[in-house]
């Protein structure tokens, strides 16, 4: 029983010092966290992919891996390509900051720019027949970043198309959890997804703590700035190899 709590305890520090890190996939968590939106969809899809990932080092896949450097080099341009346009996308809010709303804590943030844009028009009475009302603009805003699909193609490209998650937990992992021997693989590979779930868990519902932060547009124009310089060094550090 004590060889079990071992690698269930090392497993979980293995895995929570390869997680624990400023990246793409951490840092699209905290944003969604922020915003309140499918946190729960997201974080469910961190911790199942990196389950796994784990599970297939653990049967061997780390050898495939290491025996196809060519699709790990395609891979890392792709990954490079699409960090970089979500780089510019984070560059694109960051120079419009947004602000989350009180009345909006649990559901949306709307741009700052559609709420000056419906101030002029409050007073005005009923809208014209066939011209969009005051709320219009809000609420054509939710109902664009209202929507899953998306969010849940993101954060899965942002974990998938990352050649760093092959080396680290298939391979690095995976090494670890064989060395382990016997039966001991699995638990430590059980230690390893425990400490993704609480992780992400953590990452995602608690960053509602921020929140009183995020109610400037100037707290998101630091973090969608951050945000872009670690998603742009990211892609530079893929294409150039490191």
């Amino acid at each position: 029983m004590s060889g079990i709590i071992q690698a269930i305890i090392l497993g979980l520090g293995t895995g929570l010092a390869l997680i624990v890190a400023i990246g793409a996939q951490n840092a699209f968590v905290l944003r969604q966290g922020l915003l309140g939106r499918h946190v729960g969809p997201v974080v469910a899809a961190c911790a199942l992919s990196d389950a796994a990932l784990i599970a297939a080092g653990i049967c061997g896949m780390g050898g495939l891996v290491t025996a196809a450097p060519v699709a790990v080099v395609v891979l890392r341009y792709v990954g490079a390509a699409f960090l970089l346009c979500y780089g510019v996308m984070a560059a694109r809010r960051a120079l419009r900051p947004q602000a989350l709303l009180p009345a909006e804590a649990n559901d949306e943030k709307l741009p700052a720019e559609s709420l000056a844009a419906e101030a002029p028009n409050a007073g005005n009475g009923p809208a014209r027949m066939g011209s969009p009302g005051p709320g219009s603009t809000a609420l054509a805003t939710k109902t664009r970043v209202n929507r899953l699909a998306p969010v849940l193609a993101t954060i899965l490209a942002l974990t998938w198309l990352n050649p760093h998650v092959y080396l680290d937990t298939v391979v690095l992992l995976g090494s670890v959890a064989n060395a382990q021997g016997g039966s001991l693989q699995w638990w430590f590979g059980a230690g390893a997804v425990l400490g993704s779930i609480l992780w992400f868990c953590a990452l995602g519902f608690g960053a509602r703590l921020l929140r009183g932060f995020f109610a400037r547009p100037a707290s998101w124009r630091i973090l969608d700035g951050g945000i872009a310089a670690t998603m742009i060094a990211l892609a530079a550090g893929l294409v150039l190899g490191n």
